[in-house]
This record gives structure tokens, sequence and C-alpha cells, in this order.
């Protein structure tokens, strides 16, 4: 107990907000509800998921090895209203966690300090691991006692509410372990009605083809018609089930928090994004979260908002992005026009002519039919 102990006040001096720890043989039986998920295809084009799927589910099988795991928390909980942009279709919306420095490298950065302490004054082996590792951070921090897996599948603490950062650290020690958390969601459907997709299919199961953080994040292609108008002006993640959450209340910023925020992504503008090329793009967004999805996925989020903001002043911006080397680019370009003034659509005739990619002559061949539909 008294090495815990200490390991916890040091988690707490290196900026954690919760630190506890749980056996590595008493992890929760995943492999089945994983097996599960990913039969229904949920994953998306996150095949990561399934190719890392037997050591994903039984973290034993990730390091033999360990026997116990350490759990960290580090509560982001923003200072301001997170949805304060939501009305603003002028502004470029980004969810919370990515208006900071990257935390994968923050966090990872506090583990290895962590790590090392513990060594230093236990021994053993230890390994760190961020969310980027087949870890299953989530089921391992309510086993730990961190929280508890709310109905929108995220991590909520009582403490923190649903804005935590998480990462492990697999020791060879062994640990007196914490008792799990209990599940305190009761008959509270807040994160439920939220989601504007509707990809929280029952509670604590989300379809992650239908969330708009899978479809600004780590989807590939070009963002289903179904889901365009319903993404406002999220250009990267979505925080509505997160900001739903009544034990927020709790979750009020943290120091640590507030020294890896970035002001200037609290609310940029639209328009300064529609115009930034990719080296300006990698220079802004350098050690951010936002650079990992790449100059042509950005563009592609950013022109979907600006075909929902229905900005006249934004068409040079947008039309620009017609002869752009991506489809999934010149194909949100398209659609984009389209929502500002259908009408514009017979001005760009040439770059349609030149057009060879199947989806966005598809989406020139929609385009041009609803203007066709609307015009008298």
């Amino acid at each position: 107990m008294m090495l815990v102990a200490t390991i916890r006040s040091e988690a707490h001096a290196l900026g954690f907000d919760d630190c506890r720890v749980l056996r590595a043989d008493d992890a929760p039986a995943l492999r089945e509800r994983l097996a599960a998920w990913l039969a229904e295809g949920c994953e998306g084009d996150m095949s990561w998921m399934r190719e890392t799927m037997a050591r994903r589910a039984d973290p034993r099988s990730l390091w033999p090895d360990a026997r116990s795991i350490v759990m960290l928390a580090m509560n982001y909980g923003p200072a301001r209203d997170p949805m304060e942009n939501a009305p603003y279709p002028d502004r470029a919306n980004i969810s919370v966690y990515a208006r900071h420095r990257d935390y994968h490298d923050i966090i990872k950065g506090k583990l290895k300090l962590l790590a090392s302490k513990i060594v230093a004054r236990a021994g053993g082996d230890v390994k760190v691991f961020v969310d980027t590792a087949p870890v299953m951070e989530k089921p391992l921090a309510q086993r730990a006692g961190l929280g508890w897996q709310g109905k929108h599948t995220n991590l909520v603490s009582r403490r923190h509410g649903s804005w935590l950062f998480l990462g492990s650290i697999f020791s060879t020690l062994d640990l007196e372990p914490d008792a799990p958390e209990n599940d305190h969601c009761g008959a509270c459907t807040a994160c439920i009605d939220a989601c504007p997709t509707a990809a929280i299919v029952a509670p604590y199961r989300l379809d992650a083809r239908r969330c708009i953080s899978y479809l600004t994040i780590e989807h590939k292609g070009a963002i289903p018609h179904e889901f365009r108008e319903v993404l406002g002006n999220r250009i990267y993640g979505c925080d509505d089930c997160l900001a739903a959450c009544p034990w927020n209340k709790f979750a009020s910023a943290t120091r640590e928090a507030k020294l890896m925020a970035r002001d200037d992504l609290t609310a940029p503008s639209l328009r300064e994004f529609l115009a930034m090329d990719e080296t300006g793009f990698r220079v802004f967004f350098a050690a951010n979260p936002m650079k990992r999805i790449g100059h042509a996925r950005f563009l592609r989020n950013v022109l979907i908002a600006a075909g929902n903001a229905r900005d006249a002043g934004l068409t040079p911006l947008v039309a620009a992005r017609l002869a752009h080397p991506s489809p999934i680019v010149r194909g949100a370009a398209v659609w984009a026009l389209s929502r500002i003034d259908p009408s514009l659509l017979r001005e760009f005739e040439r770059d349609r002519s030149l057009e060879s990619d199947l989806e966005v002559c598809d989406e020139w061949a929609r385009a041009i039919q609803t203007t066709d539909s609307v015009e008298p």
C-alpha cells in the first residue's frame, strides 16, 4: 500500500488528476464483446482495430510478464462552454481535446517519468502506453476505479466528468489493486439524445461509422451525404455527447489543461482554414493532433463546413479547391458550391469536364441534378 500511495503522489506531482491500479490477470474479459462489435463492421476504416484484436482484447497477450497495470487520468475539462461555437457557422468547431498540444506526446513523456520513478524506487520492468498502442484503456480504467464507461462509451468520472486523457504503465511488480468503479449513469440518456447522427445505437454501444469524430478524423474517403448537413461547422471531432454528460459539473479546467491549451483554436475562422495551403497547415498544426489527418482530409472537413455555412463570400476559396489533387477535396468543393449557390456550378463547367475520378463525377452529377430541380 505504501508503494501505491507513493506512486499516486508522484503522479499528482506530474500533473495527473487520478491514478489507480489493477492486476493484469484481473483485467475484464473483452474478447467476445470486441469480436461482436467488429463482426458488425462498426470499426469502419479503423482496420487496426481488427488487426490487433488479440492483443487489444487481453493486455496479458500484449506483455505476458506484466503483473500490475497503473492507470492514469488527466482532466482536460474546458474552461469555456465546449458548445459555444456551434451557433456560429463562420467558425471552425474543433473538439476540445484537439484545442491543445498533442496529448499523446505530453502524457507519454509524463508516463515515462513516472515509470522511471517506479523502477528507481521498487525495481521491476515497465512499459508505458497511451492511446496509439493496442490497449483498451477505458475498460481497464473502469476496472482500476478511475471511472466507468458511460452510455456514450467514453470514461466518466464522478470527479472529472467525461473529459479525461488516459494512459497506462504496465509493470512486473505486484501492486495493491484498487476497487473497480460502479456505473453511475442510472436512467440518464443525455449523451444518447445529444448525438447528432444517432451513432450511439444503444446504451453503451457506438457505431463508429455514424460518429462525427470517426467521420472527420479516421474516415479516409468522402463524408457520406447523409451526414454532411448535420456536421455543421464541426471540422475535427465532436463533443456533443461528452458535453451533455451531467457529471461534467465536477469537471473544472485544471492547471495542466490550461498549460496545454491553444487560444488560437478556441474559435478559429473558417475562412482562414479554407485559405490554408499544405505548408501553412503543417506549420499551424505542428505538435497538434489535427496534423495527423493530413491537409486533404482537413480541407474535406472544412469544405463541408463551408457548404453548411452557405456564405457566398467563401465562393472563391471553395472554387479554388475544385482543382485540388485529392478527389475527396474536389468532391467536397463541388458539394460546398452546390450548397452556397447551386447556380454557380454552371460557371465551373470546365472543372467538371476535366474530372476523371468516378466519385467526384458522381458529386457533379448530384449537384447539377439538384440545380436543375430548383431552377424554374
